[in-house]
């Protein structure tokens, strides 16, 4: 995946929520509007925001209603893209961790949401980077033994 050069103009985070055993992604799908494409959870860093997970925290209230994770790991994501009026933008990736049973209040910004396996998840997320964050996620919860 080619990143565009120049200087980052915004910070971005996505937090991709998951429930273990076995590992399965909460997915959210947009309205018409906006493609009906699916994505995990994803929005602009504010200013008001204290850091970028202040600010994932604050989408994922805002998107699903969800208060308290159970846990928040960074997945060391960092993935430069090209916004729709051209500048470049910076995202920031997160694994959620929630528990299955949760069902999320959704925003406006999605019509529906799905619960899925990984490889499912791969197959129906729209963005490549998307994609590759699930496979680190998948990397960064069940690491290779150390030899």
């Amino acid at each position: 995946m080619d990143e565009p050069a120049g200087p980052v103009v915004r910070e971005c985070v996505e937090g991709y929520l998951f429930s273990t055993s076995p590992l399965e992604l909460l997915l959210f799908r947009r309205p018409p509007a906006r493609g009906q494409i699916w994505v995990p959870i994803s929005g602009k860093v504010e200013l008001a925001d204290a850091d970028w997970e202040a600010a994932l925290r604050r989408e994922l209230r805002e998107e699903t209603g969800l208060d308290r994770p159970r846990r928040i790991v960074p997945l060391d994501w960092h993935v430069r893209f090209r916004a729709d009026n051209g500048e470049t933008w910076r995202l920031h990736a997160y694994a959620v961790e929630v528990d299955r049973t949760f069902v999320p209040v959704l925003s406006a910004e999605h019509e529906t949401s799905q619960w899925t396996n990984p490889a499912e998840a791969i197959r129906l997320l729209h963005y490549e980077d998307n994609r590759a964050a699930v496979e680190r996620l998948g990397r960064v919860l069940s690491p290779s033994p150390k030899v």
